[in-house]
């Protein structure tokens, strides 16, 4: 399996700005530039886009390990904020509230833990880059 998103930016970085687009069409052309990443206007960045995709993934990896506990959860809301300092990602703190019938305190907590560790989302966050670059 692949998935795709596109980002065309026109500018120089501090001054341009940028449009991602999502293969799937559920994001077409939303704006990005160092104003929205830096000063929180209108638009998105990738640190918002990186949170969304690292909530996600934890959240469907703890279901996974609820399930092979023998817990089924009734929801589990997950919030990921990404910290970037002197232009380095330096932290993603994830933060899930739970329901989950029958589970203790300590059960969830070993597995939000093996979630934490083993989603793919996080497992990119230190990994080896490829890349391929090209003029048109």
């Amino acid at each position: 399996m692949k998935r795709s998103a596109t980002a065309v930016w026109k500018g120089s970085g501090k001054e341009g700005s940028g449009a991602l687009t999502l293969d799937s069409g559920l994001m077409k052309e939303v704006s990005y530039s160092w104003r929205t990443r830096f000063q929180d206007p209108e638009g998105t960045s990738p640190e918002e886009l990186l949170a969304a995709a690292h909530a996600a993934c934890f959240s469907m990896k703890l279901s996974f390990v609820l399930g092979h506990a023998g817990f089924t959860p009734n929801s589990l809301q997950t919030s990921c904020t990404i910290t970037i300092e002197n232009g380095v990602i330096s932290n993603a703190h994830l933060v899930v509230v739970g329901e989950v019938p029958g589970i203790s305190a300590e059960v969830f907590q070993n597995c939000a833990e093996d979630a934490k560790q083993n989603c793919p989302v996080s497992k990119v966050l230190n990994t080896n880059i490829t890349m391929e670059a090209r003029l048109t």
